[in-house]
């Protein structure tokens, strides 16, 4: 075989590997992903029906209830618009407070309970993870000019 086609060959060769390493890299990210939503976006089915994804937004006064074994969590998010039952078991994040930011990592249950295998809270007063303040602000807004229209 002459130089020119072992030359040749061995880029063919680089190549494929480079191809493979990417679409493995790729196929892992994929797989890894996981998408947020706001309460009034699973409310309008914008959320996936099967797979992981995120809610967040503020956990709702009076939502918070503690099943009999002390370690099943009731509780609802919203955005001011709309609100999304949400179950966890586990414990809690110290900063976990009602009336305050919350994210949830999980499913949607068939009956429309958000099984959340995560709970991640804010870390200090004036922190609200960026995609759940901007969701009360749209649901804020979208209240208020609401409101004037009914007037």
């Amino acid at each position: 075989m002459s130089p020119r086609k072992r030359r040749a060959f061995a880029i063919a060769g680089g190549l494929c590997l480079l191809a493979l390493a990417a679409a493995l890299v790729l196929n892992a990210l994929q797989s890894n992903l996981v998408f947020f939503f706001s309460p009034t976006q699973v409310a309008a089915r914008e959320a996936p029906a099967s797979g992981s994804f995120r809610v967040g937004g503020l956990v709702e006064q009076g939502s918070l209830r503690r099943e009999a074994d002390g370690l099943t969590l009731r509780f609802a998010v919203t955005d001011t618009a709309h609100v999304v039952p949400v179950t966890y078991q586990g414990l809690l994040p110290d900063l976990f407070r009602e009336g305050k930011g919350v994210v949830v990592a999980g499913k949607m249950g068939a009956d429309g309970v958000f099984r959340a295998t995560e709970v991640l809270a804010k870390h200090d007063e004036n922190y609200m993870p960026p995609e759940a303040a901007d969701a009360v602000k749209r649901a804020e807004a979208a209240a208020a000019t609401l409101k004037t229209e009914t007037r």
